[in-house]
């Protein structure tokens, strides 16, 4: 797997060790590219280091939608009946 080096100022780590917050990142990362449809929910949760169940359970807590509805894409369908 590859591995990425960021370059985070001290205090920003606040408590976290910095494995904390680089699994935090990922988490974050996840999240953000999954929501802009960028990655599966399968993908995501494998970056997030999470079984696809613990990712959907995160994303509840998180009161993120897990269905991307496109509206114009709804509208069309809809227009078609």
């Amino acid at each position: 797997m590859p591995q990425i080096t960021v370059t985070v100022p001290k205090d920003l780590l606040g408590n976290s060790t910095t494995e904390d917050f680089a699994n935090q990142m990922k988490l974050a990362a996840a999240i953000y590219w999954y929501t802009r449809s960028e990655l599966s929910m399968g993908k995501a949760a494998e970056l997030a280091g999470m079984s696809r169940p613990e990712f959907l359970e995160l994303l509840a807590r998180e009161k993120i939608d897990v269905f991307q509805v496109d509206f114009n894409d709804l509208s069309q369908e809809l227009a078609r009946d």
